[in-house]
């Protein structure tokens, strides 16, 4: 059983859920405010539900899709699909079971969550297809992770939210798109020559690897000024400067390692650095939230 769990846990890269996860917390904290954060189990319950199965549908959709091209990829060849671990039909029922999990908890949400799930489902999947005409496929994974934070705030505000609430979610949601297409702008550079000799696109092809790490600090540094404009709506003190300063350096490292390092090193860059500062955010916003700004300079 456990190893029946890990395989399909690896299938759909289930551990990098804490790229999306904390800042739909986050987001869910910040609309709680008046409550210190928590919305309730119910409501947090049902957020955790939405965003593992929204993952899910995205990444099983992915898989599918791009199992061709994973096969003659020798670093992509031992995934699942490819190499007959796992059904293409299995896949294709994972997808379907993760989708109406996500409109189910919708569902039981509010309705405008309810209203807004088949859109959700629409760009979280439609991602896997831009890289065969688009440059810009990095833009439309940032857009479909910056869902998260604006499904986190609707969960508990619904229809109710105010302009300024509006505002910080859109900010927060922007920053999320630009820390996207830099981290995932890093990522392509493994598949660089891959992709380029195949059709595939991205800008790690479009403007080569040089010019594309460029334009991958310059969309994570305007994440920073955007959270850093996040937290200036929200009023967020002490906590959140010093969860900003840790963020700047892990970014700095990130693009340093990406650089510096053998392509070997990316997937470290990838991972723990982006881990690290969703986790970082999420912690320092809800420590602002809960303490209500008690954190000072004196």
């Amino acid at each position: 059983m456990f190893a029946l769990i890990r395989k399909w846990g690896e299938f759909v890269k289930f551990s990098h859920t804490v790229f999306a996860l904390p800042f739909a917390l986050a987001a869910m904290a910040v609309a709680a405010r008046e409550n210190r954060g928590w919305p309730g189990w119910r409501t947090f319950a049902l957020i955790l539900a939405a965003m593992v199965c929204a993952r899910t549908c995205a990444m099983s959709f992915n898989r599918i899709v791009d199992r061709k091209f994973d096969k003659e990829n020798p670093r992509t060849a031992t995934r699942h699909l490819p190499a007959g671990q796992i059904s293409l039909g299995s896949a294709w029922l994972l997808w379907g079971l993760s989708a109406a999990g996500l409109i189910a908890a919708s569902y039981f949400l509010n309705p405008i969550c309810f209203y807004l799930s088949p859109v959700a489902i629409l760009v979280v999947c439609f991602y896997s297809l831009t890289k065969r005409f688009t440059d810009y496929t990095h833009v439309y994974l940032g857009v479909a992770l910056a869902l998260a934070p604006i499904g986190g705030w609707l969960a508990v505000d619904g229809t109710s939210v105010s302009i300024q609430d509006v505002a910080g979610m859109l900010v927060l949601a922007l920053a999320v798109v630009f820390w996207l297409v830099g981290f995932d702008i890093i990522y392509a550079l493994q598949d660089y020559e891959f992709d380029r000799t195949h059709g595939l696109r991205s800008l790690v092809v479009a403007w080569g690897p040089k010019n594309a790490l460029s334009a991958a600090f310059l969309a994570h540094m305007l994440m920073w000024g955007l959270l850093f404009l996040f937290g200036l709506l929200l009023r967020f003190r002490v906590a959140y400067l010093v969860g900003l300063f840790v963020i700047l350096i892990s970014l700095l490292l990130e693009h340093w390692l990406a650089r510096r390092r053998s392509l070997n090193w990316i997937n470290n860059a990838f991972f723990r650095l982006n881990a690290l500062i969703s986790v970082v955010f999420l912690v320092v916003t809800v420590a602002e939230v809960v303490f209500r700004g008690g954190f000072r300079v004196r």
